[in-house]
């Protein structure tokens, strides 16, 4: 059986009184009068049966016992503190789910999340990274989409599309546009064809984000927008995910064409490059769309999206550039 303790009133005092060795700012700090404190001090020192503090030519001088215990007491109050800031997280604490493509939510969002994290410290988040969410017939269909809100209880989607999604709450994130990028040293002095026109990309390999979604950027589409001809646009390096294709073109095997936003972080970090300032504006755009009908954390969701809308407006890229 534990031994019983003296009020934590007391206790509270007398860590204070030790901590300033003042009465005064021992009383200012917990709001209390100075005789209060005087009366808490007194009776923990009856309790306890020896004096706990000295006064000596206006000054406080604490008795070796009180020395001893003083700083288990504050562990202890540590501990406390601790324990309450537990119990009050478990309390509030807040989840939600988002999905999202693997391309945006590892080129975009997840170089974000720390952010959140530090505004929001009480909503945990599942990222579900699924290629199927960006699949514009599950987006076009109403019964789809509230099945699988449901059966995968998913709170928020970001997909890409054209933004037509009947029967959910939908707000559109940004436009985005297509974008070459490569390593800078193709476009060194020292490479026998250095990319200084569009025309140079003859020269060099193509690489392709095959991806599979709606609205897919393509070298065609891009070279006929910038007037170039005599070069197939198929040929080169095929990938079935941005990461590996990004990670070629910052290997320096060849040029590829990007959506912006997904490429900017090696932009930043000077790993990419944009060759030519040719931007292919897409017709589709990022869109977050969620159920209409409300969750029961909606306060987290609408926390989340607000902030996503504040990202993308104030923070485009993590270097803070246009994903335009």
């Amino acid at each position: 059986m534990s031994q019983q303790l003296p009020p934590l009133n007391a206790l509270r005092a007398f860590e204070a009184v030790a901590r300033h060795l003042s009465f005064t700012k021992a009383a200012a700090e917990l709001h209390v009068t100075r005789a209060a404190i005087s009366h808490q001090i007194k009776f923990l020192e009856d309790y306890l049966g020896f004096a706990l503090v000295e006064r000596k030519n206006r000054t406080i001088v604490l008795s070796k016992g009180a020395e001893a215990a003083l700083p288990k007491l504050r562990q202890a109050f540590d501990y406390l503190a601790d324990a309450v800031h537990l119990m009050r997280n478990e309390t509030h604490r807040e989840h939600i789910t988002v999905c999202a493509a693997p391309s945006f939510a590892s080129k975009w969002l997840i170089p974000r999340l720390p952010r959140f994290s530090r505004q929001h410290p009480e909503i945990d988040m599942q990222i579900n990274s699924n290629v199927g969410l960006v699949d514009a017939d599950l987006q076009q269909d109403n019964r789809a989409m509230d099945t699988f809100f449901r059966q995968n209880q998913v709170d928020v989607v970001i997909g890409f599309g054209a933004g037509q999604y009947p029967g959910d709450s939908v707000i559109k994130l940004f436009a985005v546009s297509a974008v070459p990028v490569c390593s800078p040293a193709l476009l060194s002095a020292q490479h026998p064809h250095p990319l200084n026109t569009p025309a140079d990309l003859a020269f060099h390999t193509l690489l392709h984000d095959d991806t599979n979604y709606v609205g897919h950027p393509s070298w065609s589409k891009w070279l006929k927008l910038q007037g170039v001809e005599g070069i197939n646009a198929n040929r080169g390096l095929h990938f079935n995910h941005v990461s590996l294709a990004l990670d070629a073109a910052v290997d320096a095997q060849g040029v590829l064409l990007s959506i912006k936003p997904l490429a900017q972080a090696d932009i930043d970090a000077g790993r990419l490059c944009i060759p030519f300032d040719l931007p292919m504006p897409l017709e589709h755009a990022y869109y977050v769309f969620r159920p209409q009908s409300a969750p029961l954390n909606q306060r987290a969701c609408d926390v989340f999206v607000e902030w996503l809308l504040e990202e993308a407006h104030q923070n485009p890229t993590p270097g803070g550039l246009n994903a335009h």
